[in-house]
C-alpha cells in the first residue's frame, strides 16, 4: 500500500524542512507538511511550555507532552480524512518519540525516514540559519536516531534535498 504519511525524523538543520519542500513538488499527489517547530510556534510564547538553553538542549514541561499529544492525533486525523501528510519531526526521545507517533497513526501506511547530517555539517548550517540555538544541532545529530526504526535512511551531509526527496518519493509510491 501506497504511503499515506511520511516521517522525517532528523536533528535540527539536518534539511528535514528541505527534503519536505522537494517531496511536494516530486511527488505526484498533494501533500500537507507539518513539523514540528509549526507546532512549537502555535503553543503560547510566555507558558514555559518548552525551552532551548545556551547549551543548546531542549527543555520540555509537562503540559508541553499532553498538547503534544493532541498534535499527533490531529495530524493522524488529517490523514485518516485523506489528506497525505509529511511530518518533518525531532524525536527528541528516540524510540519513545516514534513509539507516540506510532500509537497516534495507528494502521494509517507510514514510511518512516531517518534524515541524517554529519552534526559539524549540521552545526555549520545552524550558524548559517541563524534562527537557532547554538549547539541544538550537534546535540541533536545522533539521539534522536536512538532505537528508531526506519524503511529508508537518507544523508544530507553530501546529497542535496531534491536528491533525497527524490529517493522518498519512489520509496512512498511502491505499493507492497
Amino acid at each position: 500500500m501506497q504511503a499515506k504519511v511520511i516521517v522525517l525524523n532528523g536533528g535540527s538543520s539536518s534539511g528535514k524542512s528541505g527534503i519536505a519542500r522537494c517531496l511536494q513538488a516530486v511527488l505526484p499527489e498533494s501533500w500537507l507538511a507539518v513539523g514540528t517547530d509549526t507546532f512549537v510556534e502555535m503553543l503560547p510564547a510566555t507558558k514555559g511550555l518548552i525551552e532551548f538553553p545556551p547549551d543548546g538542549t531542549v527543555v520540555i514541561a509537562p503540559e508541553f507532552r499532553a498538547l503534544e499529544a493532541a498534535w499527533r492525533d490531529g495530524v493522524a486525523a488529517m490523514a485518516r480524512q485523506g489528506a497525505r501528510v509529511i511530518v518533518d519531526e525531532v524525536f527528541l526521545g528516540g524510540a519513545d518519540s516514534q513509539n507516540e507517533w506510532r500509537r497516534a497513526l495507528g494502521d494509517l501506511p507510514v514510511l518512516w525516514v531517518g534524515v541524517r547530517c554529519d552534526g559539524a555539517v549540521a552545526a555549520g548550517r545552524e550558524t548559517a540559519r541563524g534562527d537557532r540555538v547554538a549547539g541544538m544541532a550537534l546535540d541533536q545529530a545522533e539521539i534522536v536516531h536512538r532505537g528508531v526504526g526506519y524503511d529508508l535512511e537518507v544523508d544530507t551531509t553530501h546529497t542535496e534535498a531534491m536528491e533525497c526527496a527524490r529517493a522518498i518519493a519512489a520509496r512512498a509510491q511502491q505499493t507492497s
